[in-house]
């Protein structure tokens, strides 16, 4: 049983919180993710910062360029990784682009994660008709493709569903990552949809900030993940912000177990 399985199994419904490796540096994001462990996250996404990332809002492309200043590399994230896993068994779970991976070799990349202990991977601007060009790289290291479904993605669940693993990553908005407002979207309908194809658990993220919004997507999914909302913290307490961060997560963990 992989550990993200066995997080969806033990917690039944889960937060997931995701933070930029290397902002403001790496030291300070391996304390962020103690944290939030400690606060009760299920699993822990950590974002390797890019130049270009397209699925990103404002909040964590300042994020990306101030990890980037920082001197913030893949192989240093990897390193970081392996001191987490010295310490913690909750998924870690990348999310990165195409371009850092082929950069890096897609060999190498997935020989990495295994080795660190990276349990899976969301590459946001792969199309999942290209997912097979990292399929035979990852499956034999043992790490999860992260599929998307995004509210567009209707005549294409089915089949997204049906090949997902790990859990399902459904959009909850429109646009880019970012704090919203409202959500809008009839995302109970589109569980209903994927549950239809797959018994893999579905989260749902982009946009969700306060603890009602989480208690809300966890109600009629598998779990909430939160990005945006726990990056700005990190951009207004810097090197202090591991323990904002605790009693952000906190209070999250707290709405979505309400949701059980």
């Amino acid at each position: 049983m992989s550990r993200i399985q066995k997080a969806f199994d033990e917690h039944k419904k889960l937060f997931i919180g995701f933070v930029t490796a290397g902002d403001p540096n790496l030291a300070v994001t391996k304390e962020i993710v103690l944290q939030m462990v400690a606060a009760g996250a299920g699993i822990v996404e950590l974002g390797i910062p890019f130049s270009d990332p397209v699925a990103e809002g404002e909040v964590i492309q300042r994020a990306d360029v101030r990890a980037l200043a920082a001197g913030t590399t893949t192989d240093k994230i990897f390193a970081l990784v392996k001191e987490l896993r010295q310490e913690t068994e909750v998924p870690l779970v990348f999310l990165t682009y195409a371009n850092p991976i082929f950069t890096y070799g897609c060999e190498k990349f997935f020989a990495q994660c295994e080795e660190s202990g990276v349990d899976g991977v969301i590459v946001p601007d792969i199309p999942f008709e290209e997912r097979e060009e990292l399929l035979p790289f990852s499956k034999p290291h043992g790490v999860e493709i992260i599929s998307l479904i995004a509210p567009t993605s209707r005549d294409r669940i089915k089949m997204i569903a049906q090949k997902a693993e790990g859990y399902v990553y459904l959009v909850s908005s429109l646009g880019v990552t970012g704090v919203r407002r409202n959500i809008t979207t009839d995302i109970p309908s589109i569980v209903k949809e994927i549950r239809k194809s797959t018994k893999v658990p579905v989260a749902v993220g982009f946009g969700i900030a306060e603890p009602a919004q989480a208690k809300a997507m966890a109600q009629v999914s598998d779990g909430a993940i939160v990005g945006s909302a726990i990056v700005k913290i990190v951009e207004r307490y810097g090197e202090a912000s591991p323990a904002f961060v605790y009693d952000y997560v906190k209070q999250m963990v707290a709405a979505v177990n309400e949701a059980v």
